[in-house]
């Protein structure tokens, strides 16, 4: 059994007591809790980093876990404890409080205390700035508790040296990495690597979901190609470490950025790159979210690692074109050296590396809008409003019907982003300030500024993630054909048909479905796919955040489309009532019917530089096409995606028969990892409706 196994079986223990870090985050509130919120917050950090106990796992090398947010507290005290902490409210996803790419170069060039004399600088600076000084005060008391946080772990690795099953090896090695680590700058791959762990650890415990490592590849190479020269690492202790760390990273979307291209044309992928890959492969688990920022001149030899990787079932790393991401954000007013250091947290989103607020995004719907077209303005199944436009037998064209679907999408728009201002503006924002994880945006300490409140770079940005690209395509295709071509059916009939959910119907359906369909490479149908990038992607460009920065589109869903399905009545395109919506920037599942090479003609055709946020175009290929005979096809088919202007590519490798066997047999298949969307995930923990959209993708050979 490898080390990394044996740790996966240690986190997999149950831990002792109740997770409750609103416990902890109490004990530092009731300090003072009258105090000011830049110091109320800190407080409640500060306990997090030192009221908790460490706990050392016994086959670690990279310390660091959140088994020490559980308490054995008695429930009448944890309930009064969240009460009080609740009272106090926090940020949420929509109100900026993660989703983040941390800005790991500057504390792996400075160490804890150079940040720590940055912010006494900064405070000096603003000794005449009350307001100023109570900010970062609470980043400089953040910063020194999470110091102390490391060193405890140093002292609970030297209490395991008398305990059971520990190797004192081990123990050793973690305890002179965490003492170099909790206050100086790292000096070796081991120590930069166990700092950055100790970081994303600390953003766990004040329970940050999707916290991305961003370009690990990148900032940890110089100390990788250090010890290298030295002789004091090999690339397979490298990715030992590796190893100990990413099968900590199973139940959480951490997104991992490896590759890109350099402001002058070079390919950025490394040797440790290829480590990180390998690393991955051998976890075989759903956790990190790999990403990959493909150049035309990333090696032959690395994108056939990468395809036998996804080949594994994993369906990571997935696959941007950074072309096309580059040119999308260079529409946005950002410094070139900033773009050219971009990544992606969550899924697929594309950020600008430790320098703007931390993410959000939300679903809207465009196939909603034949139910307003077609019903005066009102959805048949959730009762949502769209404009009342008259009666649909009025309209006499398709030039009018795309008119009308124009409109309300338009006004879908403005009420999508009258919700999101609401949400997004409902608190004060120097209410909740972000201390510790200010340290970790470029230039809150500069600017003495908290991330949320000016002293990021760049301001905020949202993504507008749109629902159903097929089913719209597919949709107006067919209304095309079939009303306004063959004139076969009046709008008026199809009225009747999409209300009745086709039942009496069933040969106006089947005409429905005949009409061309997207992901067969036929312009026909193809045309509306491009208009439906390049029109929503104006209608989006003219609104913004509170803060000033972009509204980005998205052709992603994860998952959202079933949701989105199950409240949208049947539509044009044969789709019955409910059923899921397309997936993201892919073809409607089992219409792209003319094989692999057509699909991507397709999904390669609307113009994805408009798409800043990023897209997510999901294939299952048969396990057969990552065989050593086909490899050298796949490649070839991926480099003319990406060549033709595909944005992002991800593949499921497990056949239909297993997904099956799984579904029936979910006891014999508990590691079996899929893609899902933007992320991967144990197949049989999935729930019945994500296992059968999966199930449902073509299959290409």
């Amino acid at each position: 059994m490898k080390l990394f196994e044996k740790l996966n079986n240690e986190l997999c223990e149950e831990s002792c007591g109740i997770f409750a870090p609103y416990y902890f985050r109490y004990i530092g509130y009731a300090q003072d809790l009258a105090a000011c919120p830049a110091k109320l917050r800190a407080n409640g950090i500060c306990a997090l980093f030192e009221k908790t106990a460490p706990v050392v796992l016994k086959n670690e090398i990279i310390a660091g876990n959140t088994k020490l947010l559980y308490t054995d507290k008695d429930d009448q005290t944890l309930a009064a404890a969240k009460k009080v902490v609740d009272g106090f409210g926090s940020r949420d996803f929509i109100t900026n409080k993660d989703h983040y790419a941390p800005n790991y170069d500057q504390i792996l060039t400075l160490g804890i205390n150079g940040i720590i004399e940055k912010i006494d600088s900064s405070l000096k600076e603003y000794s005449h700035d009350p307001e100023k000084l109570e900010t970062l005060s609470g980043m400089r008391k953040t910063m020194c508790a999470f110091s102390h946080l490391i060193s405890r772990y140093a002292d609970e690795a030297e209490r395991c040296k008398d305990k059971d099953g520990y190797n004192d090896e081990y123990l050793d090695y973690m305890i002179g990495n965490c003492r170099a680590v909790a206050s100086e700058r790292p000096q070796s791959f081991a120590q930069a690597l166990q700092l950055v762990w100790f970081c994303h650890t600390a953003f766990l415990m004040e329970e940050r979901y999707a916290m991305a490592l961003g370009r690990l590849d990148q900032y940890l190479y110089p100390f990788f190609a250090a010890d290298i020269e030295k002789g004091i690492l090999t690339e397979d202790q490298a990715t030992g470490l590796l190893e100990n760390v990413f099968i900590k990273l199973q139940n959480d979307v951490v997104n991992i950025c490896i590759g890109g291209k350099s402001p002058d044309g070079s390919c950025d992928i490394n040797r440790l790159s290829c480590c990180i890959l390998k690393a991955v492969k051998n976890c075989n688990v759903p956790g990190p979210n790999l990403s990959l920022r493909y150049t035309e001149n990333l090696p032959d030899d690395f994108l056939d690692e990468c395809l036998k990787t996804i080949g594994t079932g994993l369906g990571y790393p997935a696959m941007m074109n950074d072309d096309i991401n580059i040119a999308a954000l260079k529409k946005y007013g950002y410094a070139e050296k900033d773009i050219y250091n971009y990544s992606m947290v969550g899924c697929i989103e594309n950020f600008i590396t430790g320098m703007q607020p931390p993410w959000s995004d939300g679903r809207f719907d465009p196939p909603r809008c034949f139910d307003y077209i077609f019903n005066n303005g009102v959805c048949k199944i959730d009762g949502s409003m769209g404009l009342d436009m008259g009666n649909v037998e009025d309209i006499k064209s398709m030039e009018e019907f795309m008119a009308a679907f124009e409109k309300q999408l338009e006004y879908s728009a403005s009420a999508y982003m009258a919700s999101f201002n609401n949400c997004n503006n409902k608190i004060n924002q120097k209410y909740f300030p972000e201390p510790f994880l200010s340290c970790f945006c470029h230039d809150c300490i500069g600017r003495g500024l908290d991330i949320n409140d000016g002293g990021s770079v760049y301001p905020s940005v949202h993504g507008v993630a749109l629902m159903g690209i097929g089913t719209t395509a597919d949709s107006l295709a067919a209304i095309e054909k079939v009303v306004f071509e063959d004139k076969s059916a009046s709008l008026s009939e199809l009225k009747a048909a999409l209300n009745a959910d086709f039942d009496g119907y069933e040969e106006l359906r089947r005409k429905l479905v005949l009409a061309p369909k997207y992901g067969n490479d036929d312009d026909f149908v193809d045309k509306y796919a491009v208009w439906f990038i390049d029109f929503l992607a104006g209608v989006f460009e003219k609104y913004k955040t509170r803060d000033g920065g972009g509204i980005y589109i998205a052709a992603a869903a994860n998952v959202s489309n079933i949701y989105a399905g199950q409240t949208i009545n049947a539509t044009p395109d044969g789709r019955h009532r409910g059923e899921p919506l397309s997936d993201a920037a892919s073809p409607t599942y089992g219409r792209d019917s003319n094989g692999a090479t057509a699909a991507i003609k397709s999904v390669s055709k609307p113009d994805y530089t408009k798409v800043a946020c990023g897209s997510v175009v999901n294939q299952k290929y048969s396990p057969s096409s990552f065989s050593d005979n086909n490899l050298a096809k796949l490649r070839a088919m991926v480099r003319t995606y990406f060549k033709l202007g595909g944005q992002e590519i991800q593949i499921n490798a497990t056949s239909r028969d297993t997904l099956e066997k799984a579904m029936v047999h979910p006891e014999n298949y508990k590691n079996l990892v899929v893609r899902v969307s933007g992320f991967s995930a144990i197949y049989v923990n999935l729930s019945k409706e994500v296992q059968k959209d999966i199930l449902n993708r073509t299959q290409h050979e």
